[in-house]
């Protein structure tokens, strides 16, 4: 499906959860009417439990608050934070609470990975940030390294389409006639800026390839320079051809990656795609300083995107997803500037001939991980053009 654009827009850039929360909380806490939040992580830490107290101050003054969080990604919500949430009037639900480790059936599979929050018809957040703190991480290391977008404008209005589809639905399924949404929606927001940008779902139905399409579509038509920062890159064939293709045109291609293990199997296979990239002339950079968990991109410093999807096979074929995609040289420089900062500060080059100075053992661990991938998506269902 094509991306629908719309001008107007007033977009800022969050530099991870220093920047994200407390916009997050002080729109909440200014709320009026509505607050709705999805979120696929959201942990009973000090930020968690800092935007549930938010949400329940406003559900107390008469504010209507629904939160949605992933069954998988939020195991003790319910047990640590709904409770509270609840009892305060809060309406919150939890997508697909069942947890199969190891049944790796398809709809077992189907996460809710976005990162959405719409407050009162007039601001949005839309991106990679979970509810959790950003130093919840092992060794002590500097916070996540990730992004959002607060957004004021037209954009808003199919961002709370996307809201009230997915819950309308969770009531239907799971019976719920507690929590029913009341009234049409407002008329779409009047313009509060002068960027254009459109919002991308990724979903089992009618938007299963719009976030990759969106992607692809961009890196066949750049000219001169394609940035891509992903937490997790695992890309499939059409992807991989794209990128060779752009550098057969002679446009530079530079991808950050995840210079730290957080996912082993991930990890390796995605390293197990270096030596290839390295040889069509795509520079590598891994981000060493701390995790990584970005998913944007900037593309001929016109083109931006900012999202919760990865380019892998579980965001690209399974997950719900969200992104916002920008046009504007403004947005794109700003980003492009961050990632290239972060590149500088606190990541590492892999030079060209790096995969052939790992020992036998070490690249024959990358391809097992990667044929493992392939067979796991395989068993889920999904091979094919898509797979890796």
């Amino acid at each position: 499906m094509t991306a629908r654009f719309l001008p107007g827009n007033r977009l800022t850039l969050l530099n991870s959860g220093v920047e994200y929360f407390p916009a997050l909380i002080k729109a909440i806490d200014e709320a009026q009417h509505e607050v709705h939040l999805e979120t696929y992580i959201f942990e009973d830490d000090d930020t968690g439990r800092a935007v549930a107290e938010a949400m329940a101050n406003a559900a107390r003054r008469g504010v209507t608050v629904r939160v949605m969080v992933d069954g998988f990604g939020a195991q003790k919500f319910a047990e640590r934070l709904q409770p509270g949430l609840v009892a305060a009037g809060v309406q919150a639900m939890v997508y697909r609470p069942e947890v199969a480790r190891l049944l790796l059936r398809r709809h077992r599979l189907r996460r809710l990975h976005r990162k959405l929050s719409h407050i009162d018809g007039k601001i949005a957040f839309v991106g990679g940030i979970n509810v959790i703190d950003d130093t919840n991480t092992p060794h002590q290391i500097p916070p996540r390294y990730d992004y959002a977008v607060r957004i004021e404008g037209p954009l808003l209005h199919p961002i709370q389409q996307a809201l009230q589809r997915l819950w309308e639905m969770v009531l239907w399924v799971t019976l719920n006639r507690r929590y029913r949404l009341t009234g049409p929606l407002p008329a779409a927001p009047i313009a509060q800026g002068e960027q254009t940008a459109a919002f991308l779902v990724r979903d089992n139905i009618r938007h299963r390839r719009d976030i990759e399409d969106a992607y692809l579509q961009a890196i066949a038509e750049a000219e001169e320079d394609v940035l891509l920062a992903n937490a997790y890159f695992l890309p499939g064939r059409r992807f991989r051809r794209a990128l060779r293709e752009a550098r057969k045109r002679g446009v530079r291609v530079t991808i950050l990656l995840q210079g730290r293990i957080e996912y082993r199997l991930l990890h390796y296979a995605t390293q197990a795609l270096y030596g290839k990239m390295l040889r069509d002339g795509i520079r590598i950079f891994e981000y060493r300083n701390s995790f990584l968990h970005a998913k944007v991109a900037v593309i001929d410093r016109q083109w931006a995107t900012v999202g919760s999807s990865n380019i892998d096979p579980f965001s690209l074929l399974l997950a719900r997803e969200a992104n916002v995609v920008v046009r504007d040289i403004h947005f794109a420089a700003e980003l492009r500037a961050s990632l290239y900062r972060a590149m500088h500060t606190g990541a590492r080059e892999l030079p060209p001939d790096s995969w052939k100075r790992l020992p036998w053992h070490s690249r024959l661990l990358r391809w097992g991980s990667y044929n493992l991938v392939r067979v796991l998506v395989g068993i889920a269902g999904y091979g094919g053009k898509g797979q890796p």
